[in-house]
C-alpha cells in the first residue's frame, strides 16, 4: 500500500513535530504512520486528508488525483435519502 503522508508532509515543508502538534497527536505516531509501522484509523485518515486538502483515495494511493470531489459525495448522499 502506498501511503502518501510523508510525501505530503515534505511537499508542505513541515516537520513531523509540526504536523503532530497541528493535529493534536505525538511525533512518534506520525513517524510510525509514515513508516507503515502503524495503521491509521478512519478518523485519523480523515484528519490527514483534511489537513492536506486531499481525498482519502489520494492519501491512500488509490488515485493520482488529489482533488476532493465533494459534489459527487453530496449527490450520492441526496440520492440515498430520496430512495
Amino acid at each position: 500500500m502506498e501511503f502518501r503522508l510523508k510525501e505530503l508532509r515534505k511537499k508542505k515543508k513541515i516537520s513531523q513535530l509540526k504536523l503532530a502538534l497541528d493535529l493534536n497527536m505525538n511525533q512518534n505516531s506520525i513517524s510510525r504512520y509514515e513508516n507503515l509501522e502503524r495503521e491509521a484509523d478512519y478518523n485519523t485518515l480523515i484528519k490527514f486528508a483534511d489537513y492536506f486538502n486531499v481525498s482519502l483515495d489520494y492519501l491512500l494511493g488509490r488515485t493520482d488525483n488529489p482533488k476532493i470531489n465533494r459534489s459527487s459525495a453530496k449527490s450520492n448522499k441526496e440520492t440515498k435519502t430520496t430512495v
